[in-house]
């Protein structure tokens, strides 16, 4: 018998969200990555959340979404410069359940009725997969430094549905 997929709901981000979204940041790093980063490396990207206050202040400078389950936030996403998909983040729990996918369909709607005619993601290496499913397109791989180490991703864009990239 197959089981239910969980019901998800959208939300604004709220500022008393932070130390939540923080913990969801630094939980999807530490369990989802380890295949592609090292302990160091993830230790040097969950520094982004270290400070909490300028953690909340990125979240919430952007056009920002949480995803709820049951009213608990268990992803979010953030959007910045109206076509940048800075912040994409799921609990591990709730991984693969759909969450993710929800808060992208969503910023996409909201960004294109803004008038962005594309959205760029630097992706992960785990995350590259799911955007690719989602029809963002490989534009070039990127190392970026943090702390002392390294980390690679790829920039990746989308031209949103009725509008052409140019």
């Amino acid at each position: 018998m197959a089981t239910a997929r969980p019901e998800f709901a959208l939300r604004p981000v709220l500022p008393a969200d932070t130390p939540l979204l923080a913990e969801i940041f630094r939980a999807s790093v530490e369990e989802l990555t380890g295949d592609d980063y090292s302990e160091a490396q993830q230790e040097a990207w969950m520094t982004a959340a270290a400070d909490e206050a300028a953690f909340g202040k990125r979240v919430t400078d952007a056009l920002a979404l949480v995803v709820t389950l049951n009213g608990t936030p268990v992803g979010f996403v953030t959007l910045t410069g109206g076509e940048t998909i800075d912040l994409l983040y799921v609990h591990p729990g709730v991984a693969g359940m759909g969450a993710g996918a929800m808060l992208v369909d969503a910023i996409e709607k909201l960004a294109g009725a803004r008038g962005a005619k594309t959205l760029v993601v630097d992706a992960s290496d785990n995350a590259r997969n799911f955007f690719e499913k989602r029809g963002y397109v490989a534009q070039r791989r990127n190392t970026v430094l943090r702390g002392d180490e390294w980390l690679a991703n790829t920039t990746m864009e989308k031209a949103l549905a009725g509008k052409v990239a140019t």
